[in-house]
């Protein structure tokens, strides 16, 4: 095997997604054989190398788990928690290995999220150049007009930058309440619940229906269910892994 950089190496073992692999290895927490190495791209030999984690020798999966998890409110969606509040982690009740969240969803907001131990996978659905399409059924109160949605489609800033969605329908209006659905391709921190406050839509129930090739179809709230071997394929085309 070629060399490669340490905090794949770290991903690929199911230790962490690589970007938080990055900041355990600048923490000192991993050492090549014998010694502690904080330079985040530093290249390693896995077939020569020995490579270990908080003083456990690294050892390579072969083997992932993926599950689909239909979330519901009130659940946070990281790994861990200061405040012990029950995380999507909790949710899946037969993992065998220690799992971690594809991005996250609000604590408010419901619907489709993905757990894996495959740090490799997880780093590419995540990141933005691969526009992952996400897709999100809003109930907003009040009626959404012609201009909120021409505003929201020209974009608004969120975290200091312009976003737009890809795409925002009006699915159905109804005496005090729209809703609609959004296609995002970043999943920025609230980013669907701030385009509507900017435009001063209160948001009353947010869902993410599909996150690239999957869908949420199926699952009742708080159920979760394995990913199929044409889902993960599917999955991996689309980010060119």
């Amino acid at each position: 095997m070629s060399t490669v950089r340490l905090q794949v190496v770290l991903a690929r073992s199911g230790i962490a997604s690589r970007r938080k692999a990055a900041s355990l290895i600048e923490s000192g927490r991993v050492s090549v054989n014998g010694t502690p190495v904080r330079e985040r791209g530093f290249r390693v030999d896995t077939s020569k190398d020995r490579i270990e984690f908080d003083g456990n020798l690294l050892r390579f999966r072969e083997k992932h788990n993926y599950y689909l998890l239909n979330k519901p409110a009130g659940v946070i969606s990281t790994a861990s928690d200061e405040k012990n509040r029950k995380s999507v982690i909790d949710c899946v009740k037969s993992r065998s290995r220690r799992i971690y969240p594809v991005g996250r969803l609000d604590k408010d907001t419901k619907g489709l999220i993905m757990l894996t131990d495959d740090g490799e996978l997880c780093y590419r659905l995540t990141h933005p150049r691969f526009e992952l399409e996400r897709v999100y059924e809003a109930r907003v109160k009040g009626v959404v007009d012609n201009r909120a949605l021409a505003r929201i489609r020209k974009g608004v800033v969120v975290e200091g930058k312009r976003v737009s969605p890809d795409r925002i329908t009006v699915r159905k209006a109804g005496t005090g309440f729209t809703v609609l659905s959004i296609i995002v391709k970043e999943g920025r921190k609230r980013e669907v619940r701030k385009m509507f406050e900017a435009v001063g839509c209160e948001v009353r129930e947010l869902v993410r229906t599909r996150f690239g090739p999957l869908k949420l179809s199926g699952l009742a709230e708080g159920e979760y269910r394995p990913l199929t071997k044409e889902e993960i394929a599917k999955l991996k085309r689309s980010v060119k892994l």
